[in-house]
């Protein structure tokens, strides 16, 4: 025969070879057990704990959680504002009570256009964009073709603008965090824009959705 035969075998006895030495930063614990407590064990120095090979596992603080929640909250460039300084320079309701602009002031119907007046002359539509750029997704081609600012600055309409956002909850959040916004000294008014479409046909609209 080529190959060895299969010869039975009784019961293998498998033993087991523990040192009885107690490794050494076992023993430094067990030192300051002695010395400290129980409660010192729990709390190995970092060097002790590297040179077991386990790799650092501590729990990550809280306080770094809420930060790290804030700063996704508010992930936008810096070459727009950010919202601190929005809320910083915007008037409150009591003081917004005292200008005459924002007398009889509505929002107006919810569409993706807003409407800015009471702008300062010295304004210019880079310092929109700084503004209203927060709302928009700049990464998407879509997002940036649809925002559009139009600032008046002859005849009549001077001092105003019509600026085009992505959506209708992106113009509903610049017109609430802007809208009292203190522009060169002075206080811009934020309403969504009047559409172009007659009442009826609006109403039509709504009645279908």
């Amino acid at each position: 025969d080529v190959f060895e035969q299969p010869q039975h075998v009784g019961h293998k006895k498998i033993e087991f070879h523990i040192s009885t030495e107690i490794p050494a930063v076992l023993q430094i614990n067990s030192e300051k057990e002695e010395k400290y407590g129980k409660r010192v064990y729990l709390y190995a120095t970092t060097e002790e704990i590297n040179n077991t090979g386990f790799g650092r596992i501590f729990p990550a603080p809280s306080s770094n959680d809420k930060m790290e929640t804030e700063e996704e909250d508010d992930e936008i460039p810096s070459e727009f504002i950010s919202r601190k300084d929005l809320e910083k320079n915007r008037l409150s309701r009591e003081e917004m009570e005292k200008y005459s602009v924002f007398k009889n002031y509505e929002p107006g119907d919810p569409n993706c256009r807003i409407y800015v007046k009471n702008l300062a002359k010295q304004v210019q539509e880079k310092d929109l964009k700084f503004i209203f750029g927060r709302y928009v997704d700049f990464q998407s081609e879509v997002e940036r073709n649809m925002f559009d600012i139009r600032l008046m600055k002859e005849g009549r309409m001077k001092g105003q603008a019509f600026i085009g956002l992505p959506n209708e909850k992106a113009a509903a959040k610049a017109l609430k965090e802007a809208n009292g916004y203190v522009l060169f000294e002075k206080p811009m008014v934020v309403q969504f824009a009047r559409s172009a479409r007659p009442k009826q046909d609006a109403n039509e609209g709504k009645r279908k959705k």
